[in-house]
């Protein structure tokens, strides 16, 4: 598929394709005339990198720990290392968002009228 039906498969811009491209997160291959073509397959590995990133991990840890992800058998005490340090980092994160929500909250509370 040509990188605008692979955004509007995904939701993803064509940039954002094509910098996910150039990070080594998504792989294309070119037609004589220099349009990129990508497998069905890349839908779900977009919705993936989205996920990641969503999830706040950077595009050089979603590139060294997609491999692992993607690939059944490339299990290794890093990858699970890798991940739960940026587990705990999202849980740091949803800690202090909850802390943030409950002060909004109390504030609403005793300000609303």
């Amino acid at each position: 598929m040509r990188i605008g039906d692979l955004a509007a498969a995904t939701g993803a811009s064509a940039r954002s394709l094509r910098y996910y491209e150039e990070q080594g997160l998504l792989a294309s291959e070119r037609s004589s005339g220099g349009q990129r073509h990508y497998p069905a397959t890349a839908v779900e590995r977009v919705a993936l990198i989205q996920s990641l990133l969503a999830a706040g991990l950077s595009s050089s840890t979603i590139h060294d720990v997609l491999p692992c992800i993607t690939e059944e058998a490339i299990r290794t005490p890093w990858l699970a290392e890798r991940l739960r340090a940026e587990l705990g980092r999202v849980e740091t994160q949803l800690d202090s968002l909850h802390r943030t929500r409950d002060i909004l909250a109390g504030l609403v509370e005793q300000y609303a009228v």
